[in-house]
Parts: structure tokens; sequence; C-alpha cells
């Protein structure tokens, strides 16, 4: 399905939790003009079920995002789509679970999150704390089907997240933005005259064209401070350093 269709219904668990559950209720309560259409893509998700096709993250994750009150969000960091590899994806973009071995992409923030402000590179690719102080992490696509990256893309997602886009500006509130790589610098656009950190994507594949040396997490604290807002303190290192492996 491409954006603005309708999937066919399909019935829906009575088990699974309603995406109104999930999310912040401040978020619910301004997605509703939308809710026919997040709606339609459970139901998508239910029916790659249904038809032997998994997807990542698990239900209860897919909202995540939107779990963290809309009124304290302050920057959105756009990702792509979910991490394709199975046990990686958390339902927010860039994070994975405490334990999980870190992807490079992260790795390249956590290298450029060095190189910038000199934070030591922690051992978690947990990016929680971030989402606790108003960063909002958010896929433009909130779903994928496992080891096929892009697989979900065009199916109704990025209405979902176009609209969210539309929210946050709308508050009238200080907000950054952080488009990484093409696909989340199309929502720039929908922006208007929110200021935006813009850069090559942080994947092995571009990094070095314009990721490492942009310096994002001292503009983005100089643009909110410039807008009366307290900076995000992006330091998740713990005690004992990591092991740096930004050679490979």
């Amino acid at each position: 399905m491409t954006s603005g269709n309708t999937h066919p219904h399909a019935p829906l668990p009575s088990n699974l939790p309603s995406w109104r559950d999930v999310m912040a209720p401040d978020w619910a309560l301004a997605m509703e003009p939308i809710a026919d259409h997040i709606d339609a893509m459970e139901e998508f998700l239910w029916r790659e079920y249904q038809e032997g096709r998994n997807f990542l993250p698990k239900h209860s994750k897919i909202f995540r995002a939107f779990s963290y009150p809309l009124s304290e969000v302050k920057v959105l960091l756009v990702g792509q789509d979910p991490y394709p590899t199975p046990g990686n994806a958390v339902g927010l973009s860039f994070s994975v679970a405490p334990g999980v071995p870190i992807p490079r992409s992260l790795t390249n923030i956590y290298r450029e999150l060095r190189d910038d402000i000199g934070v030591i590179p922690p051992l978690s690719g947990d990016l929680t704390p971030w989402c606790e102080q108003g960063v909002m992490l958010l896929n433009r696509v909130l779903s994928v089907e496992p080891n096929s990256a892009g697989a979900h893309r065009g199916k109704g997602w990025e209405k979902v997240t176009d609209f969210a886009v539309k929210v946050l500006v709308q508050r009238k509130k200080p907000l950054v933005a952080i488009l990484w790589g093409r696909q989340a610098q199309e929502l720039r656009r929908l922006l208007g005259d929110t200021p935006c950190v813009m850069s090559a994507h942080p994947s092995p594949l571009s990094a070095s064209r314009g990721f490492f040396g942009s310096r994002p997490f001292s503009k983005v604290n100089e643009l909110l401070v410039n807008q009366g807002a307290t900076p995000i303190s992006w330091d998740l290192s713990t005690k004992k350093p990591a092991t740096w492996n930004g050679n490979k």
C-alpha cells in the first residue's frame, strides 16, 4: 500500500495493546485525526504475520517513540526504518537494548559524539536517557521485515510520521531537528522555521561523506539555548570507558 490508501480490514487479536495505550496521552490525543490510518497500519502488520512474514520491532514497541510526552519533546532525531537484524530494533531510532552489540551506525554516532564534545563512547547502545530529556528518536518508517531493510517503506508509515512532525511544529515550542541522510531530509519541507541540523547518514556507507566532523550535538545544544531551552546532556558513558572500535 502507498500512503493514503487503506489496507483491507483484517481482524486484530483482542489481546494486542492499542496504540492509544502505548503512546503518551498527549501524543495519542494529537494523533487522533489519523486514527483510522494508524489502525490500518496495525491491520497491515497483523496480515503480514498471518501470511507468515514477521516484523520488527515487536508489536508492543512499534510506537515506543511516542511513549514519551509530546509536551516535553525539544529535539527530533529522525532515522530511516528499524534495524532489520532480529534482536536489535526497539522502537527508537538508532537505539538498541542494553547488552546488544552496538550497530555500526551507532558506533559512528558515538565516534562523532566523542569528536564533537569529548564524550567517552558508552558501553551500551541504549539511548533512552536522551528520550528522557526530550529527544524523540523517530524512525521515518516504524516497522521492517526481518533481514530485509526497507521492506515496509511506502506501505503507509510515512503518513503517520509526517503527521507527527506537523504536530511537533504546530506546538510553537522550542524544537531542533536532526536529519541524517536523504530519507530523513525529506521531512525538511514539513518543519517550517524549525532549525535543522543536517548531514550524511552515519551508516558506514556514507559517514565519511559528511557525517564525521559535522558536530551535530554541540550544534543542537546551541540552537536549543538560542530558543531559551535547556541543552541536552548527551553523555551516556558509564564510569568504565568502552573499548573503542572506531577503526573497524
